[in-house]
């Protein structure tokens, strides 16, 4: 928290920020500000509320802040930036950014936000270190809609790949150390991207489909034609790096590809298959590399995904119950705070000695210690009592005023 105390200009929302990142890191069954407030010991969420809607804070300083603690401790000259999006279901038309819309989180078309992450993924761990919320078409064209939710005025409509293209030039320009980027087909089919990345002399492994017309010194074939018609020999068993069950071993084939003239780079298709599923990545890097360098850089991005699972299950990061852009926000910096101190804690003990026969701590343990021995909650039984009386009479007052709305729409 010494990190971005100097982010707010008075000591009660810094405090209140600490009691919500603990509030964020404790063992409780939902996280809002309802919860935390009751954890924290407050006498209603107002304070909490407060902090994320009206207080005085930047939370894109704070975002500098996680991401300057991030890479002081998992920095890596090899790192990997991975892009990737996740969605949040939702509920109503009034929470910011929300409409039907395909997330991965369902596997399908849900109402909800969906929002891009940049995870920073080195050997000693990953975290989040930029966030992007996608704002979809039908709230750019609905000013009216962005005014109520707090939009900036002038935001204009940006794509997944738009929103991934400005954080990771971001991080680069922040001097952030990193040699490779790599994301799923949503960001490996567009060409602005890897058009930044090949400027920046970046090496990137992003995924395509299989029907991604590549360019060959035979010709021009679709990438799934051109697996088929590789010989056995050009197959090798490689490990993409370790799983929970091992390591997650596929057979790979790289496939030189034509690159543009006087470019001084290196391209080329990565294919993998195994017995049921393959997967094709356009890579290129300045310097030639061997195949297992990229073969590690494209599983790295399923850090990605424990990235998301870790932060949603122990830091609340999809539990906001907010409705505007600076509330979400905050709620999801903040989020990534807690996460980030997870991170690197479990970094630092994954290099520290320790007694044969033990696994290091991990994010999740490190949680559930950190819960029990510093973040104990109030149990004092007038606190709970009298929290649950605000719970009731709340919960009363709404019901009261949506009987009277739903009764005034009537015809």
């Amino acid at each position: 928290m010494a990190r971005v105390a100097g982010r707010f200009a008075r000591v009660e929302p810094r405090r209140r920020a600490r009691a919500f990142v603990l509030g964020l890191l404790a063992d409780l069954p939902r996280k809002n500000c309802w919860t935390i407030a009751e954890h924290a010991g407050d006498a209603s969420p107002a304070g909490m509320q407060h902090l994320l809607s009206r207080a005085s804070w930047d939370a894109d300083h704070v975002r500098d802040d996680i991401r300057d603690f991030v890479v002081d401790h998992l920095a890596d000259e090899g790192a990997v930036l991975v892009v990737d999006e996740t969605g949040d279901l939702k509920k109503g038309t009034a929470s910011v950014g929300v409409q039907r819309q395909y997330t991965g989180t369902a596997g399908r078309i849900e109402n909800s936000q969906v929002a891009v992450y940049l995870v920073y993924s080195s050997p000693a761990g990953h975290a989040a270190i930029d966030r992007r919320l996608y704002i979809p078409r039908s709230w750019t064209q609905d000013p009216d809609r962005c005014r109520a939710a707090g939009v900036p005025e002038g935001l204009g409509f940006a794509t997944k790949p738009a929103l991934a293209t400005e954080m990771i030039a971001q991080a680069l320009d922040a001097d952030v150390p990193a040699a490779w980027v790599t994301g799923d087909e949503v960001y490996g089919g567009d060409p602005h991207l890897s058009a930044e990345l090949e400027r920046r002399q970046i090496g990137y492994v992003l995924a395509v489909s299989r029907k991604r017309p590549i360019t060959t010194c035979a010709g021009v074939f679709r990438a799934g034609v051109l697996a088929h018609g590789l010989p056995k020999n050009a197959w090798q068993r490689l490990s993409a790096g370790a799983g929970a069950k091992g390591h997650r071993f596929y057979d790979w084939a790289q496939v030189d590809i034509d690159s543009p003239q006087d470019s001084g780079g290196h391209w080329w298709l990565l294919i993998r298959r195994n017995r049921r599923t393959g997967a094709f990545y356009r890579c290129y890097s300045a310097h030639p590399v061997p195949l297992t360098t990229l073969v590690k850089v494209a599983g790295r991005r399923w850090t990605v995904e424990e990235t998301f699972q870790a932060a949603k299950g122990l830091a609340g990061l999809d539990e906001h119950q907010v409705r505007r852009w600076t509330s979400w926000h905050r709620w999801t910096t903040l989020a990534m705070l807690a996460h980030a101190f997870l991170a690197v804690t479990a970094a630092i003990e994954q290099a520290a000695t320790r007694p044969p026969g033990f696994v290091p701590l991990t994010c999740s343990e490190i949680r559930r210690l950190f819960a029990a021995f510093i973040t104990p909650p109030i149990r004092n039984l007038a606190h709970r009592l009298r929290w649950s009386d605000w719970r009731r009479r709340h919960q009363a007052r709404a019901r009261t005023s949506h009987y009277r709305r739903q009764a005034a729409q009537q015809p």
